[in-house]
């Protein structure tokens, strides 16, 4: 049987047995499961197509697989305290996590911690890189969401310190979940918060572009891939879909490549699959807990190829900042 384009992979807190699960998208079948501890939610993330990584729910470490080696923890990173979001850039050069209210960055290839932002006020929540890994965003729970250019972070004077290119203000209570859209450092961002509301911004100037007000306390959120439709998860476990070309509300949202399929987990111990179209539930997927990650992506090359290497051997990542 051929190897899939597309996978689900997602991870509860409750589960003995695993950590995460890799699911068919189309046929809803179990195809991996990678096992030791449990994930932390919004820390879920795969490094340079060939590493799966998650932080390790209420510790202070990493936990890291090989993408193909899914019996065999390849390295825990250790971080100074319990890590709350985790995110890899997207061309594989470098990893971020959230401790608190700073966020760490390491360089992948040497494992060095190149910097420590400690920019926020109270603990970061979500991370996200821009799709072109020149820029991330960090929200958290003093209502802040900051834009980073990731060249004024990388530097050698570690007695600068840096300073995010825009600080977006307009929230009244703690962001919950954000989302980059496409085109790097021109691209849409859309926060969403305890405040009921989902605000839309140009990244490039840090400009407010739509707020849109809800019933409910939105915990999730994401863009469709031609970003005609943003999708928000609702406290109270509906889904709403908003038009961004001129609303219906889970606790985390993705969708997949062609734009056709929706996929959502909850408190619940549940993940599902949804129509977008006729906004019909057309798969669960029963876990053993409340779902902490569930997101759809690109199969990686080597996932179902047991006997493949990574081609580059990780680090081991350094705990503190250095020239």
């Amino acid at each position: 049987m051929a190897a899939p384009l597309e996978v689900i992979v997602s991870s509860d807190s409750g589960s003995q047995l695993w950590n995460s699960t890799v699911f068919d998208l189309h046929s809803g079948s179990s195809l991996l499961s990678y096992r030791g501890g449990n994930s932390s939610a919004r820390t879920l993330t795969v490094l340079g197509g060939q590493y799966l990584m998650s932080a390790q729910l209420g510790k202070n470490f990493i936990n890291v697989w090989e993408i193909q080696r899914k019996d065999q923890l390849q390295q825990k990173v250790v971080c100074p305290g319990v890590v709350t979001c985790l995110t890899a850039s997207p061309d594989g050069l470098f990893l971020a996590a959230a401790v608190s209210e700073a966020v760490y960055l390491w360089e992948v290839s040497t494992g060095k911690l190149l910097s420590v932002l400690s920019r926020h006020y109270q603990d970061v929540t979500c991370l996200k890189f821009t799709d072109d890994s020149s820029h991330f965003v960090s929200g958290g729970k003093d209502n802040l969401a900051l834009v980073w250019s990731l060249s004024s972070v990388i530097q050698l004077d570690l007695s600068h310190t840096p300073e995010p290119r825009h600080v977006l203000s307009h929230h009244s209570l703690p962001i919950t979940d954000l989302h980059s859209g496409l085109m790097g450092a021109q691209a849409r961002v859309a926060t969403a918060s305890l405040d009921q509301t989902v605000k839309v911004w140009e990244l490039s100037s840090g400009e407010l572009l739509l707020s849109v007000l809800f019933d409910v306390e939105i915990m999730s959120v994401t863009f469709d891939p031609c970003e005609y439709f943003l999708f928000c998860g609702g406290s109270d476990g509906n889904i709403f879909q908003v038009s961004l070309c001129s609303q219906e509300p889970g606790d985390v949202l993705s969708v997949s490549m062609d734009g056709t399929l929706l996929l959502s987990g909850s408190h619940d111990e549940s993940v599902r699959l949804w129509d977008i179209q006729s906004k019909q539930s057309i798969r669960c997927l029963t876990h053993k807990g409340p779902v902490t990650n569930a997101i759809i992506m690109a199969a990686p090359a080597n996932m179902f190829l047991p006997d493949s290497r990574p081609a580059l051997p990780l680090p081991r990542f350094s705990r503190h900042a250095h020239l």
